[in-house]
């Protein structure tokens, strides 16, 4: 089935004619090459999902009418990853995964160990960027909300908002003991999670005691140390499993 992406705040009602954004319509009329009457998704961009038909396809664009809303793909779980900020091509991967798994917001940190760092007219591009990988991969997995790509913020600013969540995780290498399986024990109803990943020289110590003492739980990922967006990637599909509906 393909999906087309036509943000829409609100929602969409049966029957409604809708317009598709020039950039999706020129893909549905001139590559997939659709008519009228063909089948597809329309997604939101705030979590809904919609059944529809194509209306019009021809060179000045195309339209479809929603015929009914799809049932829920939404996780009850809103996770947010604060990601210390890594190379650029290994933070489009985690975006693009990120997504798929169904969190709802990626945010950078300028951490002490962070070998990228943002720059002016380029971090605009990388964020834009992001923003089209998230969209793209939303469009793949069939989900009608597309994450949001927040700006990189300093490890100052983060702190207090990870520290406003329901639950703040912490996988860092220097854990002991404690483990995923073990927080959601304690926390089984959690439903708005920080999870914290250091980026690739890790979460420098003095960082894992602040955000422990705003409320992080540090936990270990196992005996093995983590590449750091395996780490946000395999976390991220944990929490997911145990607090949402994977």
């Amino acid at each position: 089935m393909h999906r087309f992406i036509v943000r829409r705040a609100d929602g969409f009602s049966p029957d409604e004619t809708v317009e598709l954004p020039r950039e999706e319509a020129q893909h549905a009329v001139k590559v997939l090459r659709l008519r009228e009457g063909d089948r597809i998704e329309l997604l939101d961009g705030v979590g809904g999902a919609y059944a529809a038909r194509i209306a019009r396809a021809d060179r000045d664009g195309a339209s479809a009418v929603v015929c009914f809303r799809l049932p829920e793909r939404e996780s009850l779980v809103r996770l947010t990853l604060y990601m210390g900020l890594p190379k650029a091509e290994k933070l489009e991967f985690i975006a693009q995964k990120l997504t798929e798994l169904g969190a709802i917001k990626l945010a950078p940190v300028i951490m002490a160990r962070s070998v990228s760092r943002p720059d002016g007219k380029d971090g605009d591009k990388r964020r834009e960027r992001l923003e089209r990988i998230a969209l793209e991969a939303a469009k793949q997995c069939g989900r009608g909300y597309v994450p949001e790509m927040a700006a990189p913020v300093s490890w100052k600013a983060a702190l207090p908002a990870m520290a406003a969540h329901e639950l703040m995780l912490l996988p860092w290498e220097e854990a002991q003991g404690l483990r995923l399986g073990d927080v959601y024990a304690a926390f089984p109803g959690a439903r708005d999670i920080a999870l914290l990943i250091g980026p690739e020289g890790g979460i420098a110590p003095d960082e894992a005691q602040e955000a422990e003492a705003q409320g992080a739980r540090l936990v270990t990922l196992g005996p093995r140390i983590l590449r750091a967006e395996t780490a946000a990637v395999a976390s991220a599909a944990a929490v997911m499993a145990l607090w949402g509906d994977l």
